[in-house]
């Protein structure tokens, strides 16, 4: 048995993880803190799933090791760690009420009747379930589902709780509030939740800190702030949000130097020909289209060489701007950051 003297909720230690010739996880080392609320953001295939699913016991490693506080688990069976995970399909039972689908695990685990009513409606009323105890799950939302499935995970008092893209069957909106209610019950509960996501605004509004995968591989770990402001990588600058990115011969003319470079859209600032002045570096540019998004617009457009940049501003700002309007857009040096390619 493998100890740390300083337990984290889960430590990743060179953990590698092939499936045939396909390299799902390749050396990762990783360290959740206990009670945070941490997302493992990635595209399909970067093998984000695949982590969890080592956390879990679902699967085992081929190398390296995955200690649960300390403990090393490789090896054990998913029902021999302190750990439950939520899935997008919620998983309930059809033909159980809403109460015996929260008391299941209990029941498993042979704790007498009347404390599993207990724990179960103690649960339920911290996910706002109460009064629908006896409803079966075809009768509710998906949200109230989704809402059932956490509080089914949570009643066993787990030390880590998985959550493998567990809002992905819902509607944007429903999504939206999802997201706050799932930060709130973390907090309330304090138990550590790795969250499994492709969607950047996900787990850029609710994490404590957030590890990016690509190609089975860490790009970097770091808090929302962190990976949208001061990315390490081109991949990360480009998946977390939108993003300019320069090099080579682009990078010279337009920043002085050469290297990648990225800058974010909200930094770069389109005036009209003759109007206003600038705040750093200026080109001469025309618009090629504009992105309507609500609070804010998109503006794509083109220097006289051909190179695209992407601006942002605010939909009804007064100098808004239309596709073919001959433009001058401008950053400051501070807005631009070195990354690696």
């Amino acid at each position: 048995m493998t100890t740390l003297q300083s337990p984290s909720a889960v430590t990743l230690r060179g953990v590698t993880k092939r499936f045939g010739s396909v390299v799902a996880v390749d050396h990762v080392d990783l360290q959740i803190n206990e009670g945070e609320f941490f997302s493992v953001l990635g595209p399909s295939g970067s093998g984000k799933t695949t982590v969890l699913r080592l956390i879990a016991g679902f699967d085992q490693p081929d190398e390296g090791s995955v200690l649960l506080a300390g403990e090393e688990v490789a090896g054990r069976a998913p029902f021999d760690r302190d750990v439950n995970t939520v899935f997008q399909d919620y998983a309930l039972f059809p033909h159980m009420s809403v109460q015996k689908n929260v008391e299941y695990g209990l029941k498993v685990k042979g704790v007498e009747r009347s404390e599993r009513v207990r724990r179960a409606r103690e649960m339920l009323d911290t996910v706002r379930l109460s009064g629908l105890e006896t409803r079966r799950p075809s009768q509710l939302s998906g949200g109230q589902r989704q809402r059932v499935a956490l509080a089914r995970a949570l009643v066993n008092q787990p030390k880590v709780l998985l959550l493998d893209e567990p809002l992905g069957a819902l509607d944007l909106k429903l999504r939206e509030e999802m997201q706050v209610e799932l930060k709130s019950i973390q907090q309330v509960v304090g138990i550590t939740f790795i969250y499994v996501t492709h969607d950047q605004g996900e787990a850029l509004s609710m994490s404590d800190r957030i590890a990016v995968f690509n190609g089975g591989r860490i790009e970097q770990v770091g808090t929302a702030r962190d990976l949208y402001e001061r990315p390490a990588s081109a991949f990360v600058a480009s998946f977390v949000g939108t993003t300019n990115l320069f090099s080579d011969d682009v990078a010279e003319r337009l920043i002085g130097k050469r290297g990648v470079f990225t800058l974010r859209p909200e930094h770069v600032r389109v005036r009209r020909q003759g109007i206003g002045t600038d705040i750093g570096n200026s080109f001469n540019a025309t618009v090629i289209a504009v992105q309507y998004l609500g609070a804010d617009s998109r503006v794509y457009c083109a220097l006289s060489d051909g190179s695209k940049v992407i601006s942002r501003m605010a939909s009804d700002a007064p100098t808004s701007v239309v596709p073919g309007e001959s433009v001058v857009l401008s950053w400051s040096p501070e807005s631009v950051f070195t990354v690696t390619s």
